[in-house]
């Protein structure tokens, strides 16, 4: 996708290093980070200069190669392993793209080993662009038939960003937008800023600015009103694990988005890639749900009057904070899941009659 009129994909190899575009500092700031080491890798992914759960993946996944380059002895490739896990507990991409790496890599000593890695790193990240754009050309659809009917523009609400900046292109919930776009169906969308670390006003804006979509930014607590008023044809979120049963995780208040929705007739679609679902845990209630620091409540970041990116504190100095990073929405209240292999029921017969293998 673009960003001022010139293409990139979230992260690619080039000269012997990772490189990434630095989400800590967007909009504000477009800096392109080299990661050399596993260490580089597993501290963007803890600090969130990379985020997203198809990315966070594909970091991972590149993790894995850098380990392979800096020391290709068994145990230093398992330990890496290991410690890139546990980076991050909720996204289960992450997971599945170090297993995957690992059994590529299980049993391979020759001079190869590094090629091997890196190539199998390009194929996830190859594989994660193309699920996306074929979420993207399903959702569609459902984007035309709203349009076929309402023959106007259509308003989607999105939360958090699940666009081409938290996938390797394309993004989850903004590929059916883009290509809707594409086609010349008008469409408009509003953005929860998601608190706290305003995702969604960062990034999600950003790029949809950039690709020249209408959008409005709203606080977090602004969607139910814009339901009741009839002013949201549709919801479209992404997830960072969804649960054979359909249920869905993903960032902090997407329930509460889901309950508005289910409350005023509004339909609530997830879009996910196959690896970003969990077929081992079986209910919501078991999902790993990250606690981050309560910094990211109490502060702010922003651009001062000299251009520079500065945190301020907006709590009293003594107040606690709370910030649990995830909530899990049950699959009751979402209306169908847009997936790389087509449309389906929130469900396990629905997400296994669409995944059979």
């Amino acid at each position: 996708m673009r960003i001022e009129g010139k293409e990139y994909r979230t992260i690619w190899f080039e000269n012997n290093a990772v490189k990434i575009i630095d989400q800590t500092k967007l909009p504000h700031q477009f800096i392109i980070k080299d990661l050399k080491t596993v260490k580089d890798a597993i501290k963007a992914i803890k600090v969130m200069e990379v985020r997203g759960a198809p990315l966070i993946g594909g970091t991972a996944a590149y993790g894995m190669a850098l380990a392979v380059q800096e020391n290709n002895d068994t145990e230093f490739i398992k330990k890496s392993a290991e410690e890139l896990i546990q980076s991050r507990p909720t996204a289960i991409n992450l997971k599945w793209a170090v297993d995957r790496m690992m059994k590529k890599l299980s049993g391979i000593n020759s001079d190869q080993i590094l090629d091997i890695a890196l190539n199998e790193a390009k194929e996830i990240c190859a594989e994660d662009e193309k699920f996306c754009e074929n979420i993207g050309i399903n959702g569609l659809k459902i984007i035309e038939e709203i349009y076929i009917k309402k023959k106007g523009t259509i308003n989607i609400l999105t939360h958090c960003n699940a666009g081409w900046l938290a996938t390797i292109n394309w993004g989850t919930a903004t590929s059916p937008i883009y290509h809707a776009h594409k086609k010349g169906i008008p469409v408009h969308v509003w953005v929860d800023e998601t608190r706290p670390r305003n995702q969604g006003a960062n990034l999600t804006s950003y790029e949809l600015n950039e690709e020249e979509i209408p959008n409005t930014i709203i606080a977090d607590n602004t969607g139910g009103i814009l339901m009741q008023r009839g002013e949201v044809d549709m919801c479209i979120v992404g997830t960072d694990r969804t649960l054979s049963n359909g249920d869905v995780c993903n960032k902090i208040g997407t329930y509460l988005k889901a309950l508005a929705a289910y409350d005023n007739n509004v339909p609530f679609y997830v879009a996910l890639p196959s690896s970003t679902i969990d077929w081992e845990i079986k209910e919501g209630k078991d999902i790993p749900i990250e606690e981050r620091k309560s910094e990211e409540l109490s502060h702010v970041e922003g651009v001062d009057e000299n251009n520079k990116i500065k945190k301020v504190l907006i709590y009293p100095k003594k107040s606690k904070a709370m910030n649990l990073a995830f909530d899990v929405t049950p699959a009751k209240y979402v209306t169908n899941l847009i997936t790389e292999k087509g449309i389906c029921e929130a469900s396990y017969n629905g997400l296994k009659e669409l995944f059979k293998k």
